[in-house]
């Protein structure tokens, strides 16, 4: 059996947040949605923050 390489496990929640500790920053939007931050994701991350704030991050995290 082989093993699975990092990028098909998932991102540990001790490194995602809400928002409630701190500031939710592109990159962790990014991450919640299951996503590796790429440049490109996280400007598209960037905008979705400005647009609504912390809620965005809400909506991908039960």
């Amino acid at each position: 059996m082989s093993e699975p390489i990092e990028s098909e496990l998932p991102t540990p929640d001790s490194l995602l947040h809400t928002g409630a500790e701190h500031p939710v920053d592109p990159v962790d939007l990014v991450m919640a949605s299951g996503q590796d931050p790429t440049p490109e994701l996280i400007e598209k991350a960037r905008r979705k923050l400005e647009e609504e704030g912390p809620a965005a991050v809400e909506r991908l995290l039960p």
